[in-house]
């Protein structure tokens, strides 16, 4: 098995480095990687992949994702979750369900959001949490992500309990600091599912304990990860050309990326259409893979 990709179920506890170095001892292979990094705290969905498929993680990281996020009320960290260390403390509301879903309704679209200091984002050259961890704070520039959808599912005495799609970029944390001043009350993320990441669901994730035990039957198919993309299957020549580089005619008419299968369905590699309407290899898988 020299490639293939994982619905992996990210466990809590653990950093998603973490999990591809399961990975990567599990299958025996060195080259792995992951779409979309989650929080230790998180738990949910992280489609790792290894050997070729970790040419395709570009094309999932901008997929959509989903999450189910508790919120509470009555206190803000410098993480923006209730792992990091309290900075403001507040009686919380009583929970007014029609101003909930009203405030969190305001929050579709395309919204502007300041990263939080505990990210990944580089800042000169060092990550923003490293700055954070040696108690430095940066001015970070508002960034524009969108929120298709939000819902709220459950409240209770300090917390509330709501679902959300949104673009690659958002942070769940932020968005949870930016709720709680809107509602009038500092507010943290206290726990976080991610339920999908573009095709793949969480219902579909394998635990740590299964892949360990299943190795071969947790593997996908490399583009199994890549159906959102259009398709297009080319003849015996055409795929020789592309193979080797070449631009070839292409009748597809799709715009962004496309899987490029040759005529026994195997994938072959991604491809774009030019404003000639030829075909342009971005990525070419090697024969036998």
């Amino acid at each position: 098995m020299t490639a293939g990709v994982i619905n992996v179920l990210k466990p809590p506890g653990m950093t998603s480095h973490d999990v591809v170095s399961f990975i990567r001892r599990t299958y025996g292979i060195k080259r792995v990687g992951h779409a979309g990094t989650l929080d230790p705290a998180a738990t949910g969905v992280l489609p790792v992949f290894f050997g070729q498929a970790t040419r395709m993680i570009e094309y999932v990281s901008d997929c959509d994702k989903s999450y189910r996020v508790e919120l509470t009320f009555g206190y803000a960290t410098d993480t923006g979750d209730d792992t990091g260390r309290i900075m403001e403390s507040a009686k919380p509301p009583a929970i007014d369900v029609t101003l909930v879903q009203s405030v969190l309704q305001s929050f579709t679209g395309e919204i502007e959001q300041v990263p939080p200091m505990y990210s990944a984002i580089k800042i000169g050259g060092k990550k923003l949490y490293e700055l954070a961890r040696s108690g430095a704070t940066v001015e970070r520039k508002p960034r524009k992500v969108t929120i298709s959808a939000i819902n709220l599912l459950k409240t209770n005495t300090n917390s509330i309990l709501f679902d959300v799609n949104c673009s690659k970029g958002t942070y769940i944390r932020s968005l949870c600091i930016d709720i709680g001043q809107k509602i009038g009350c500092p507010a943290v993320m206290s726990f976080l599912v991610r339920t999908r990441v573009g095709q793949f669901l969480l219902q579909d994730a394998r635990t740590l304990e299964e892949i360990g035990l299943q190795a071969e039957t947790a593997c996908q198919p490399v583009d199994s990860a890549l159906q959102h993309l259009p398709a297009i299957e080319l003849t015996v020549e055409q795929v020789q050309a592309f193979r080797h580089g070449q631009k070839i005619i292409c009748q597809k008419n799709a715009a962004g990326p496309i899987r490029i299968y040759d005529q026994n369905h195997c994938l072959i590699g991604i491809g774009k259409q030019s404003e000639t309407a030829m075909l342009i290899p971005l990525k070419v898988f090697p024969a036998g893979n």
